[in-house]
């Protein structure tokens, strides 16, 4: 696939800045927040196939961040990465809805796949949800 939106958000500007620009030559359309609140912002007026999200940052950490995006639209397909992965904060993210976690710095071609696969998953929760819309839709109408 190609052209998928994906919002990137990390704390470590150079390091955003560096992987946004690495997203962009591959095709991808990327919008970068430094910080949870500016992603939960960004995410609220526009749809993102895939948002990769880092887990520690100031403030509005990566988990909190998470659980937010999710309760706001549970399409939201988010990668959570870190530096700092362990088995409980890999089900703890899990739990919260994060498709995967994946350790920082991620090898791109990896990074890519994830994003590919949350687009593909996001692309049949709208068709799920639109199904269900047209479903009801028909239910009331008596057809």
């Amino acid at each position: 696939m190609e052209g998928e939106r994906v919002l990137l958000v990390d704390d470590e500007r150079e390091f955003a800045e560096t992987l946004a620009e690495r997203l962009k030559s591959r095709g991808l359309r990327v919008d970068v927040a430094f910080d949870g609140q500016s992603a939960l912002e960004r995410a609220s007026h526009k749809t993102y196939d895939a948002v990769v999200l880092d887990l520690a940052m100031p403030g509005l950490d990566g988990l909190e961040t998470l659980r937010r995006l999710r309760a706001n639209n549970d399409e939201v397909q988010v990668i959570v990465l870190t530096g700092q992965a362990t088995v409980d904060k890999a089900l703890e993210v899990i739990k919260a809805g994060a498709l995967d976690l994946l350790q920082k710095p991620a090898p791109l071609q990896e990074l890519i796949t994830k994003i590919e696969e949350a687009s593909s998953r996001r692309a049949l929760l709208v068709e799920k949800h639109m199904e269900e819309k047209l479903k009801d839709i028909m239910g009331k109408k008596g057809w």
